[in-house]
């Protein structure tokens, strides 16, 4: 184990600064910090509120992390943080502080992908990730399948959300109940005591013209408010709890059924779950028992892994210092719309078009530029 590369994960694509420490596949240290409950009053995620949090807990929790894994910053082989996609804000204040970190400690640095970081956090819990992988990725921003051959190079977009993504539509469907922000896991307690088949909600893009893997919500949401609204007009009293069961059933079930075939049609045996919806004991359940029927063996990280976490950071890091893959240059720029094909940013040796793509960066401002 000593000799297996010892990497600290920097992650701050949203509202959870998150710092981990890995050492191969053995996670040291997880520590984070979120301002979830101030955006609480605001129904949703500030992006000014949360950088400005990240920067107050950016050293404070940089040192826990260090002082839990009994590590100094001189014994790192590496610092990995999340360049994209993410908050712009939000991930420039990461970026600025790894490359850092880096540059005082003399480590190399490397830029990763936050949504291949949601895949290999599972190494963690339950060893070497098989390849390919098949995941499907939900949380508050993704609803996505993918094919990871490498995990530190070849990640493959099979489908997506076309609009809202799955824990979105939670937190949207708990702002029309009144249940409070997040959504997520006050609706997965409530749907426990509700009836899942108690009402009708429409299965977005499961038609047999539809998109195999692609993920619609927004209908589901719109269809769930209506009703919802509906019961208040009409001066009824709405069935929370039901209501609750029927929408969580109605996005697991599309979720669950896609991401299986997905792995029938390619051959995988297979699934990984990851992104902060994966924590939903419902999701869990049904995911469990279709696996089983079809013959596929199901890996899903404990719930404090699957939400926004900087051991995710730190696990796809160490994979790239083990695999020999090419360290970013300390110009790294955070990409706020970074796609999933570019598993991490190489410095410019490593490759020649890290930013070919055509996406708007957020570069920090250099002394040259700030004096002219």
């Amino acid at each position: 184990m000593a000799d297996e590369p010892l990497v600290l994960g920097i992650e701050t694509s949203c509202d959870e600064t998150g710092v981990g420490i890995v050492r191969g596949t053995t996670l040291l240290a997880d520590a984070v910090a979120s301002s979830v409950d101030t955006h609480a009053r605001f129904g949703g995620v500030v992006p000014e509120i949360a950088s400005r949090a990240h920067l107050e807990a950016m050293v404070p929790t940089i040192e826990r992390a260090l002082k839990e894994a009994g590590v100094s910053g001189r014994d790192l082989d590496g610092i990995s943080v999340t360049a994209g996609p993410g908050l712009a804000g939000a991930l420039l204040v990461g970026v600025s502080a790894a490359k850092a970190y880096a540059y005082a400690l003399n480590k190399p640095l490397y830029g990763v992908n936050h949504l291949a970081s949601h895949i290999c956090v599972d190494q963690l819990e339950h060893g070497p990730l098989p390849e390919p992988t098949m995941a499907l990725l939900v949380s508050g921003g993704h609803s996505s399948l993918l094919l990871a051959p490498d995990i530190t190079s070849d990640v493959r977009p099979l489908g997506a959300t076309i609009d809202d993504a799955a824990g979105e539509a939670f937190d949207k469907i708990a702002r029309v109940l009144h249940l409070g922000f997040p959504g997520g896991p006050v609706i997965d307690r409530l749907a426990r005591e509700g009836d899942p088949e108690a009402i009708a909600f429409p299965r977005g893009l499961t038609g047999s013209r539809d998109p195999a893997y692609d993920f619609s919500f927004s209908g589901l949401k719109t269809s769930v408010a209506r009703w919802i609204e509906a019961k208040r007009a009409a001066g009824e009293e709405v069935p929370v709890r039901d209501v609750a069961a029927s929408f969580q059933e109605a996005v697991v079930d599309v979720l669950t059924r896609k991401a299986v075939r997905a792995c029938k049609d390619e051959g995988v045996d297979h699934l990984m779950i990851g992104g902060g919806v994966a924590a939903n004991s419902r999701l869990r359940a049904l995911a469990q028992e279709r696996c089983e029927r079809a013959g596929i063996r199901l890996r899903v990280p404990r719930p404090g892994l699957c939400t926004d976490n900087g051991a995710m950071v730190a696990a796809l890091g160490a994979e790239m210092v083990a695999r020999n893959r090419a360290p970013s240059d300390l110009e790294l720029s955070a990409d706020s719309s970074l796609p999933v094909t570019e598993t991490h940013v190489p410095g410019a040796h490593g490759h020649a078009h890290a930013h070919a793509h055509d996406h708007d960066h957020v570069h920090e401002i250099s002394k040259d530029n700030l004096y002219s």
